[in-house]
């Protein structure tokens, strides 16, 4: 979806009655960190609109050898989850811009990120919506993996 249409969603949930959840992330080689934290935050409202980092976006913070998987594949596979309802990218190296126009009543982000670094907390608590710090599964990570294999002989 693009903010248009990502905005538009987040509001039918609320005039339904529903809590919108968002979070946002590159989700580059989706791995059971990922799955396990997305199921999680979607037990927190009715719906869980996922932000994603375009490929510009993932450059800009991870360096140029990022992404992987290219953003239109990312998202593909985050809809196919059955806790994702919807998936909007961004180009921005923050979500700022895309929380702003969907205000979320609840944001959640990774614990290993500090309550005054989460991007959109004003947003969100300005409304009386709560930001939700998420334990991550230990033992996951991206950047890992893709360690990992860069380590493996070649054939």
């Amino acid at each position: 979806m693009n903010l248009d249409e990502v905005g538009v969603f987040a509001a039918r949930v609320r005039a339904r009655g529903g809590k919108v959840v968002f979070t946002n992330g590159v989700f580059d080689l989706l791995h059971p960190g990922h799955v396990r934290y997305l199921q999680d935050a979607r037990r927190l409202g009715d719906a869980l609109i996922v932000g994603l980092n375009s490929d510009a976006s993932v450059r800009a913070n991870k360096g140029p050898e990022r992404p992987i998987n290219p953003a239109g594949e990312r998202a593909e596979i985050l809809l196919a989850l059955e806790c994702v309802d919807a998936v909007a990218m961004f180009d921005e190296e923050t979500p700022h811009e895309i929380i702003s126009r969907i205000q979320p009543d609840v944001l959640v982000k990774g614990a290993d990120w500090g309550p005054d670094n989460i991007v959109g907390r004003e947003i969100v608590e300005a409304r009386g919506g709560r930001v939700v710090r998420m334990e991550l599964a230990p033992g996951y990570s991206t950047t890992e993996i893709v360690n990992k294999v860069r380590d493996l002989p070649s054939p």
